[in-house]
């Protein structure tokens, strides 16, 4: 079983900072480092989307693409997203997950998934 912890959300005004964390723990997940650790966020009404991955590389949205910076620390199994220059539409769940597809951008390519932390940000 592998576990994904999201932290780090809240509500923010336009043009603030937010970093949220993931930490990943559990018994099949000895070896962290193997797996591409990604960021999608949902909105209310709408799918589920590519945020950022990070892996032997990077990849970003273009929406977040210059403001959104994903990083990992192998040492602590966990990822992290920092956001900066937040807009109101950047208002999501966001969901850290975890896929054995280098580089995934597809929702199902991911095979663990964390229960999401609410990110608000108000103009």
């Amino acid at each position: 079983q592998v576990q994904l912890v999201e932290s780090g959300g809240g509500l923010v005004q336009a043009g603030n900072s937010l970093r949220l964390s993931c930490a990943a723990s559990g018994r099949t997940f000895s070896s962290y480092t193997m797996y591409t650790m990604g960021w999608f966020r949902q909105a209310p009404g709408k799918e589920r989307e590519f945020v950022a991955v990070i892996g032997w590389s990077t990849i970003y949205a273009d929406s977040v693409k210059g403001r959104f910076t994903i990083s990992r620390d192998n040492a602590k199994n966990t990822v992290y997203l920092q956001m900066n220059s937040l807009k109101p539409e950047d208002t999501a769940l966001y969901y850290c997950a975890a896929s054995r597809t280098s580089l995934a951008t597809r929702a199902h390519n991911y095979d663990y998934w964390g229960q999401g932390t609410q990110v608000t940000v108000s103009s």
